[in-house]
């Protein structure tokens, strides 16, 4: 592991310590959820920064890894581009949260509404510029990395780009939810619902194909095919829970709700 970081630092050191800041951030963000009690949606209004400055955390030092390989790609745009879009939406999300409202779906005032639409184009923006470099990544050879490696990232990179713009069906719905009104359960961090379909279920297990998948192709499978089979897979399920969810089906059902339902 600490290999892995001083390499990681050598090469993108400014996404290395930008990520460090958002674990950071999110770290004290998760202690706020346990020594505060401003709630939205029912859970702990601190537990949405927290996921959101974690995820940054993962997406910052996964794409300051993969961009090295990109020798003739402009890193330097890229980074200032992640940290003042992806920093903004996790600074307002805080702020918001501080405040007892909702970031995301508020139209309640006309500066809400637009604060809104700019977390928007932000991810918008960023979901793009990794688009982009996955495009690099597929019009590229790479002699000197192994080809399941490679195909590794080219779909995670896939993946991650399709599911990210599934937050586009939650934007619409101006809910995470189906079949009910923003709901959340006491899932451990992610808080999916247990009694509607919850879009969020897709969205995090795509994005997350970012780094599973090159992770467990360069240590676990170590074959192009294996590789391949498994991206699909990974690409499946994240799609069935999609649609699983929009049928208002929730992920996993307690027994508790199970008998509630039954009655």
């Amino acid at each position: 592991m600490i290999a892995f970081i001083q390499e990681l630092k050598t090469r993108n050191e400014t996404l290395f310590y930008y990520g460090l800041v958002c674990l950071g951030i999110a770290l004290l963000f998760f202690v706020l959820t346990k020594i505060t009690t401003t709630q939205v949606y029912g859970v702990n209004a601190y537990f949405k920064p927290f996921k959101f400055a974690f995820s940054t955390f993962l997406f910052a030092w996964a794409m300051a890894w993969y961009c090295y390989y990109l020798p003739s790609f402009n890193v330097g745009f890229f980074n200032w581009t992640v940290i003042l879009l992806l920093g903004f939406e996790i600074v307002y999300i805080a702020i918001m949260a501080s405040k007892g409202l909702t970031s995301h779906y508020n139209l309640s005032s006309p500066f809400y509404a637009t604060m809104f639409s700019l977390m928007a184009i932000a991810a918008t923006l960023v979901t793009l510029y990794t688009a982009y470099i996955g495009f690099l990544f597929f019009s590229q050879s790479f002699p000197d990395l192994s080809n399941y490696y490679v195909w590794a990232i080219r779909l995670g990179i896939l993946i991650f780009v399709v599911f990210s713009f599934e937050g586009f069906a939650m934007g619409s719905n101006l809910s995470h939810t189906v079949g009910a009104i923003n709901d959340n359960s006491n899932w451990f961090i992610v808080g999916w619902s247990k009694t509607a379909g919850d879009l969020r279920v897709s969205h995090f297990i795509g994005m997350h194909a970012l780094q599973v998948l090159p992770i467990l192709s360069f240590y676990v499978l170590k074959n192009t095919k294996a590789t391949i089979l498994i991206s699909i897979l990974y690409g499946l399920l994240a799609l069935v829970t999609l649609v699983q969810a929009l049928q208002g089906k929730p992920l996993l059902t307690s027994k508790k709700e199970k008998n509630e339902i039954i009655k």
